[in-house]
């Protein structure tokens, strides 16, 4: 998954972590080249803002985060959402 809520492929995202090793380069997003999230933290600020977009693939992650976190009423709140929006 990446910054901007686009699945990749495994084949995808080895061939990126590859060029990323052999060319010594920044990590960052393959869409949108933002740059890697440096915590946990900035990373889930990537995503709520895709969440306040109406993003549903952003929804379901937010959705999971939370029931991992024991947030059951968030997390089916953000699953509904997702779901509604398609």
């Amino acid at each position: 998954m990446t910054c901007c809520s686009k699945k990749i492929c495994d084949g995808c995202v080895h061939s990126y972590g590859m060029r990323i090793f052999q060319e010594k380069l920044e990590p960052t997003c393959p869409f949108c080249r933002h740059p890697a999230p440096e915590s946990k933290d900035e990373e889930e600020q990537n995503i709520m803002k895709r969440v306040k977009a109406n993003d549903p693939v952003a929804m379901v992650q937010m959705g999971i985060r939370r029931y991992r976190s024991g947030s059951y009423d968030d997390a089916f709140r953000y699953v509904k959402k997702a779901a509604e929006l398609g």
